[in-house]
């Protein structure tokens, strides 16, 4: 399979790194990157083919992953619109660029998969909601999710309209719980431990929670049972958050990254 990446950044970077870990027989990669930095790192590091414009490396791909920021998607898509068929599927990590743009200006019958994926890709444990045009065969599904899982786990949206929740859920996800952890250290130093103590406390507790759900068959809710002892301290902590409106509040900032998403794509 040969992939043709247009952007270099962290995402492209994280995806490569994930395929050039277990590479596959017969996979090429290349990477069109305007930065001549960003060009020899990514040489140095993976010893990939690069250039410096997307219309270098569009030809003969089987897979172009659109890995640019959605105010440049534009420009991009006319600069490779003469030189891509409806049959290459086009896989997209631009956040808030839909399928029906890319699709403008390109193809009309052009195999579009949009898709969300998130930070912890960067170290391979991220996970990726992804969307198919009407366009996709079952081996564009297919070329999309041997892609993405080296990064991390694959989720199917069947409504595009929902690509901004998953946005608002694992998208924007990973900021919501640094801010838990930040929330955690700054509680640990008010309350008196030293700052340096506090951080590591509630980082270290925060992974190794993390760990445990993604190993866990058990539900969250499940998991935060067992460790609530009744009438004990966590009993009292949960209380708090419960009465304070945790869930309402977690909704409510769901709401806004979704609406954000919306506002985004509209323009």
């Amino acid at each position: 399979m040969q992939i043709s990446f247009i952007g270099g950044g962290n995402m492209a970077t994280a995806l490569v790194s994930g395929l050039l870990r277990k590479p596959k027989p017969g996979l090429v990669i290349r990477v069109a990157e305007p930065n001549e930095e960003v060009r020899q790192r990514l040489r140095a590091g993976f010893g990939v083919e690069t250039h410096p414009t997307a219309a270098e490396v569009v030809v003969g791909a089987d897979v172009i992953v659109l890995a640019v920021k959605p105010q440049v998607m534009g420009s991009v898509l006319r600069e490779i619109h003469s030189r891509v068929i409806p049959t290459q599927l086009i896989l997209s990590v631009a956040a808030g660029t839909t399928i029906a743009r890319i699709a403008a200006g390109l193809n009309s019958d052009q195999a579009i998969i949009r898709c969300m994926p998130n930070t912890p890709a960067l170290i391979g444990a991220g996970i990726t909601g992804l969307c198919a045009s009407a366009h996709c065969r079952p081996h564009h599904r297919e070329q999309a999710e041997r892609i993405l899982a080296a990064t991390g786990q694959t989720v199917w949206v069947t409504d595009e309209s929902l690509m901004d929740v998953v946005t608002a859920i694992s998208g924007s996800g990973p900021a919501y719980f640094f801010l838990l952890a930040e929330a955690l250290a700054e509680a640990g130093a008010a309350l008196g431990l030293p700052g340096d103590v506090a951080r590591q406390l509630a980082s270290q507790t925060c992974a190794g929670a993390g760990a445990m759900l993604a190993g866990a068959a058990e539900s969250p809710a499940e998991l935060r049972r067992r460790v609530t002892s009744p009438g004990g301290t966590t009993h009292a902590a949960i209380e708090a958050f419960e009465q304070g409106g945790l869930r309402e509040l977690v909704l409510q900032a769901a709401r806004a990254a979704d609406l954000r998403g919306k506002e985004l794509a509209a323009q």
